[in-house]
């Protein structure tokens, strides 16, 4: 177990980068497509992806050396500044780090070291960058939630979390239950309740953990989801009109149910 929580801090390192760089990536390709379109040379820019550039100071540019950039450890020892020019650096960094490598060393004594552990840890990175992603940008890439869908169809061809039948019907019905919801909200309002990465996101979660954990994730979602929404109305940190993203709420009732769902679901869900 000791080697969950190293792995973690790695991981949530390389999440960091994920969160930050995937929406950037994806707004310079959609950038260069609409160039396309309309007849124009797509901006030109350096190579920008996951591995390139080098991780390095928003301030002053610098590539971070090694030392910098051991997870949490090095954020401690520079007391949160930037080695060259002492540029904060934002907390949220070894919060992920941390977060990654706590949650991880919980997968692993619930799945333990096997196959279901392993694939549990996936879907754990994947909702923890698709939980902050969401939040920085209220979007949920296809690049994540498509492939996590695939993903937990694949892993249930062998029943590790749920019946492949379950599975199944768990997309399906997982994508159809919000996008029903999306419709009546919008017919009954004229305005969007929520986007399209959140169907694709639970529909995902279906496929993972079956349909019958759909109830206990949206139950869960949505309860969490308005107390959140109600005491940041209160504290006056957000108004009626700005849109709070759901996804977060989505990934943590997911993981919830992932360890949970099935005492969940019998002792809250007996029928």
């Amino acid at each position: 177990m000791i080697a969950a929580p190293i792995v973690g801090l790695a991981i949530g390192s390389f999440l960091n980068v994920v969160i930050h760089r995937l929406p950037r990536m994806m707004e310079a390709e959609w950038r260069a497509q609409c160039a396309e379109l309309e007849g124009r040379e797509p901006p030109q820019a350096g190579r920008y992806n996951l591995l390139v550039p080098r991780s390095h100071c928003p301030a002053c540019n610098k590539p971070l050396r090694a030392m910098d950039n051991i997870p949490v450890v090095s954020y401690l020892m520079l007391r949160g500044k930037c080695a060259f020019c002492g540029a904060r650096i934002s907390p949220r960094y070894p919060i992920v780090e941390a977060l990654t490598a706590v949650l991880s060393s919980l997968v692993a004594w619930r799945f333990g070291w096997g196959a279901a552990g392993a694939l549990a840890l996936v879907l754990l990175w994947a909702l923890i960058a698709l939980t902050f992603i969401d939040a920085d940008t209220t979007f949920l890439p296809d690049d994540l939630t498509l492939p996590l869908l695939w993903l937990g169809l694949i892993a249930n061809l062998w029943s590790t979390f749920a019946p492949l039948q379950e599975a199944v019907i768990g997309a399906i019905a997982g994508y159809l239950i919000l996008w029903s919801i999306y419709w009546l909200f919008k017919l009954a309002t004229g305005k969007e309740g929520m986007g399209y990465g959140d169907f694709k996101l639970l529909a995902a979660l279906g496929a993972w953990l079956g349909w019958k954990m759909l109830l206990p994730i949206i139950l869960l979602s949505s309860i969490v989801g308005a107390v959140v929404g109600i005491v940041l109305i209160a504290l006056a940190r957000r108004g009626r009109d700005i849109p709070i993203p759901f996804g977060p709420y989505l990934a943590a009732a997911g993981f919830i149910v992932l360890l949970y769902g099935n005492a969940i679901a019998s002792r809250f869900l007996p029928f």
